[in-house]
């Protein structure tokens, strides 16, 4: 072989394992890429921090400005979210507060409901669901158990709540378990079947949205909604 050919030969050689190497290095970057967006934290900034402050601040933890840039402010007010509803305090948006949030979920296998609003996962919302009914309705009729299920499901699907399960559950103040702790005390086989039922399509109370107990003080402001039944301890209305 004369000597250009082999100059010729250790060129493609080294053009192959250069470009090989841009396609490896090409691949793992994107990969890199693609992870760090599913996690914000300090420092970060675009869309998805702006609707993590965004929602922060419709519920009462953030008082900063939504601007997208993921600030020590952004973190405080996170830190605050998972502490108040049992996830790991670090200030971090992972997945599991992304859930939390109602602005993430992981792709799997899902179940949709028949609204066109947002769905749910049997997975993740049978468990969710339960807890809220177990605090609620711990004491009430199985039919008021589901009833109260099935409320959370409306507001779901009902353009002045919030369009996934999490943000509903979550809403401040929405729902009393969920603000003095109730709601995580240890689940019995009925809430949980009470939630499957919910899931289902089963609505005891023929679309409600509201729900509460006559003999507690309540606000006067649900007195002016229309009721339409009442289940066990619990009456219903639109």
């Amino acid at each position: 072989m004369q000597w250009g050919d082999k100059i010729k030969s250790r060129w493609k050689i080294w053009v192959t394992i250069f470009s090989l190497s841009c396609f490896v290095l090409g691949g793992f970057l994107v990969y890199q890429k693609a992870f760090a967006q599913d996690t914000l934290y300090w420092g970060r900034s675009g869309s998805k921090v702006r609707a993590v402050q965004q929602r922060l601040k419709d519920w009462g933890y953030y008082g900063g400005p939504v601007n997208g840039y993921y600030s020590g402010q952004t973190a405080s007010a996170v830190r605050k979210f998972q502490a108040r509803n049992g996830l790991q305090v670090d200030g971090v948006v992972g997945p599991r507060t992304f859930q939390a949030l109602g602005l993430y979920t992981p792709p799997k296998k899902t179940t949709y409901t028949t609204a066109s609003r947002g769905f749910v996962s049997n997975r993740d919302s049978v468990n969710l669901l339960a807890r809220v009914i177990m605090g609620e309705a711990a004491d009430e009729p199985y039919t008021g158990k589901v009833a109260v299920g099935a409320v959370m499901l409306n507001r779901m699907r009902n353009s002045q709540f919030p369009n996934t399960l999490a943000g509903v559950v979550y809403q401040p103040l929405a729902f009393e378990s969920v603000a003095n702790g109730q709601y995580n005390r240890p689940l019995d086989p009925e809430a949980i079947r009470a939630a499957q039922d919910a899931l289902s399509g089963y609505d005891p109370t023929g679309g409600a949205l509201f729900f509460w107990n006559p003999s507690k003080p309540v606000s006067r402001w649900i007195w002016t909604r229309r009721i339409t039944s009442q289940i066990g301890r619990h009456v219903f209305a639109h």
